[in-house]
C-alpha cells in the first residue's frame, strides 16, 4: 500500500510541539529558585511554599489520565491547543498575584495545562510522521522535554536579579502565545481528509475510528479512583520532607492511595470500557519502554535534586550562576539525541538502551565521589556523561513506546506512560530526599550552637550556611559541607544503582534486534506501525 503523502510543513509542526513542551519544563523548576523571593514579598509560610510546588505536580499527576482519552474522543490538537491557552491565561494571572493562595490557584491550573499539553503533543507525534521519521521526531520532543528543566534555574535566577517575582510567571506568557499561533497554524486538523489514490481508504477510516471512541461510555468511575488514588498518593509523598516516613498522615495517604489506585487496576480490567487500556503494558515495547522510562525519570530527578543544592550551597553560585554549570548535562542530552537516531537502526535499542543507562550509572557514581576539594570541572566531567546515558535510554526508549501504540488510541497511551513516569518521579524524589536528609544528618555537628540555630541548621544546608553567616562559625560551615556530600554522595549512589537495575532488565527483556528489523507484514510490525494506519498532515 501506498505511503500517504507527508507535508514539508511537518518539521516546523514539530518545532511548534517541541516549543510547547519546552515551556513545561521551564515551569516546572523556574519556580524553584524563587521560594525565598516569594516567601519574603508575599509572606508565604512554609506550608503555602510547599503547596506552590505540591499543587502544580498535583494537578498535573492527577489529570493526564482522562485528558489522553479525552484527546482521544475529542480531537488531540483541540484539547492541546486549550491547555496552551490555558497555560498562557494562568501565567499571566500569576504574574499580579497579590497573595500565597492565589498563587498557588494559579500554580494548580498551570498544572493542569501542562497536564492537557504534555500527552497530547506527544500524541500527535505519529499523526503527522511516518514510522522511518518518528524516532527523529521522539527525539527532539524528549529532548525540549528535558531541555527546560535546567535551564529553569538559569532564566529564574536571571529574571529575579533583574525584575520582580511576578516576572518568573510574565515570562511564560509570549511563549505560550508563539506555541498557541503556530499549533493552530501547523498542526494538523483533529479530522484528516483522505490522502489521495490508494492510500486514501485507509486514511478515511481513522475518522471512522475516532468517531467509534468518542461514542463509547466514559468511565467515570474509574475517573474518580485514579484521580483519588494518585491524589492521595502524590499528597502523602509532598508531606514526606516534613513529617517523615513514620507519620501517620504519610503512612496513611500513601496507602490509601495504593489501595485506590489498586482497585483502579480492577476496575479497568473488568469494565467493557476503560478509562486506560492496561492490556498495553502486555505489549513487551510499551512495558519495558515505560518501565526504563521510569528508572532513567527517577535517577534524573535524583540527580537534578542534589547537584543545584551542591552548586548553590557548597560551591557558592548563585541561582543563575546555578543554573549555567547544569548546561553540561544539557550538552550530554543533546548529543545523546542526535546519536541515538543514528545508532539504534545498527545495534537496536536492546543494546543503546542498557549502554545509556550504564553510562547514567557510570555518571551518577563518579558524581558519589565528589569531594569538598573539588572544582567544578570534576562536577562538569560527570554531569555531562549523566546527560549523554540519560539521552540515549530515554530517546529509544520513548520510541518504542510510541511504536506500540494503537492508532486512535495515542493519548490514553502517551497519558498512561507520562503518568506512570511522573509518579515514578514523584515517590523517586521522596525517597532520595529522605536518604540524603539522613544522611546529612548523620554527619552534621551542631555542638556549642545555640538550639533555635542548630534547628535551622539541622533542616538543610542552606539553612546552615544562614547560621554560619551570621554567626561566622567556620567549623559549623565546614560541617554542614561535608555532611551535605555525604548525604549527596548516598542519593548519587541510590541513583546508580537504580540506572544498573534498569539497564539489567532492559538487556534482558528489551525485544532484540532482530524483531525490531522485520519487514513490514509481520507481526510485530503490524503491533509497531501499521503503514496504512499512517496519516497525512493536513494544514
Amino acid at each position: 500500500m501506498p505511503t500517504p503523502v507527508l507535508s514539508p510543513r511537518r518539521w516546523w509542526a514539530l518545532g511548534a510541539l517541541t516549543l510547547s513542551v519546552l515551556i513545561i519544563g521551564l515551569d516546572g523548576t523556574i519556580i524553584n529558585v524563587a521560594f525565598p523571593t516569594l516567601a519574603a514579598d508575599l509572606g508565604a509560610t512554609s506550608a503555602q511554599l510547599q503547596w506552590i510546588g505540591g499543587g502544580y505536580l498535583l494537578a498535573l499527576s492527577v489529570a493526564m489520565l482522562p485528558i489522553g482519552l479525552l484527546g482521544d474522543r475529542y480531537g488531540h490538537k483541540r484539547l492541546l491547543v486549550t491547555g496552551i491557552g490555558l497555560f498562557g491565561a494562568a501565567s499571566l494571572a500569576g504574574a499580579f498575584g497579590g497573595s500565597p493562595a492565589a498563587v498557588i490557584v494559579v500554580r494548580a491550573v498551570l498544572g493542569l495545562g501542562a497536564a492537557m499539553i504534555m500527552p497530547l503533543s506527544m500524541a500527535i507525534l505519529p499523526k503527522i510522521f511516518d514510522r522511518a521519521e518518528l524516532p527523529k521526531a521522539v527525539a527532539t520532543w524528549t529532548a525540549a522535554t528535558a531541555l527546560g528543566m535546567p535551564i529553569g534555574p538559569i532564566v529564574g535566577g536571571w529574571l529575579l536579579n533583574h525584575f520582580w517575582w511576578g516576572s518568573i510567571f510574565l515570562f511564560n506568557v509570549p511563549v505560550a502565545v508563539l506555541a498557541l499561533v503556530a499549533s493552530v497554524w501547523l498542526l494538523p486538523a483533529d479530522r484528516t481528509r483522505p490522502a489521495d489514490g490508494a492510500a486514501s481508504t485507509a486514511v478515511d477510516a481513522l475518522p471512522r475510528q475516532a468517531e467509534k471512541v468518542a461514542s463509547t461510555p466514559f468511565d467515570a468511575l474509574g475517573t474518580a479512583l485514579s484521580a483519588l488514588g494518585i491524589t492521595s498518593l502524590v499528597y502523602g509523598t509532598i508531606q514526606v520532607p516534613g513529617e517523615g516516613w513514620g507519620s501517620p498522615l504519610v503512612f496513611g495517604t500513601i496507602a490509601a492511595g495504593a489501595a485506590l489506585l489498586a482497585a483502579f487496576v480492577v476496575r479497568e480490567r473488568r469494565t467493557a470500557h476503560p478509562l486506560v487500556d492496561l492490556g498495553l503494558f502486555s505489549n513487551r515495547r510499551f512495558l519495558w519502554g515505560s518501565l526504563v522510562a521510569v528508572f532513567v525519570n527517577f535517577a534524573v530527578m535524583g540527580i537534578l535534586f542534589v547537584v543545584p543544592q551542591y552548586l548553590q550551597s557548597v560551591l557558592g553560585n548563585d541561582a543563575f550562576g546555578t543554573g549555567l554549570r547544569l548546561l553540561p548535562l544539557i550538552g550530554g542530552l543533546m548529543v545523546a539525541a542526535m546519536l541515538s537516531e543514528a545508532l539504534v537502526p545498527h545495534l537496536g535499542a536492546r543494546v543503546v538502551i542498557p549502554a545509556g543507562l550504564a553510562l547514567l550509572a557510570a555518571g551518577a557514581l563518579l558524581g558519589s565521589t565528589v569531594g569538598a576539594a573539588d572544582e567544578y570541572g570534576f562536577t562538569a566531567t560527570w554531569l555531562a556523561l549523566t546527560g549523554l546515558g540519560f539521552g540515549l535510554a530515554v530517546v529509544p526508549a520513548t520510541s518504542l513506546v510510541m511504536s506500540s501504540l494503537p492508532t486512535g488510541n495515542t493519548g490514553a497511551g502517551t497519558s498512561l506512560l507520562e503518568t506512570v513516569q511522573q509518579l515514578g518521579g514523584v515517590l523517586g524524589v521522596a525517597g532520595l530526599g529522605s536518604l540524603l536528609s539522613a544522611g546529612y544528618l548523620a554527619r552534621l555537628s551542631v555542638a556549642g550552637v545555640p538550639a533555635a540555630a542548630a534547628d535551622a541548621a539541622r533542616d538543610s544546608v542552606t539553612g546552615a550556611d544562614a547560621v554560619a553567616a551570621s554567626t561566622h562559625d567556620a567549623a559549623l560551615l565546614a560541617s554542614a559541607h561535608h555532611a551535605f556530600l555525604h548525604g549527596m554522595s548516598l542519593v548519587l549512589v541510590a541513583c546508580g544503582a537504580i540506572a544498573i537495575l534498569g539497564a539489567v532488565l532492559a538487556a534482558v527483556h528489551l525485544p532484540g534486534r532482530s524483531k525490531e528489523a522485520r519487514p513490514e507484514g509481520s507481526a510485530a510490525s503490524e503491533v509497531a506501525a501499521p503503514a496504512g494506519d499512517r496519516r497525512e498532515l493536513v494544514v
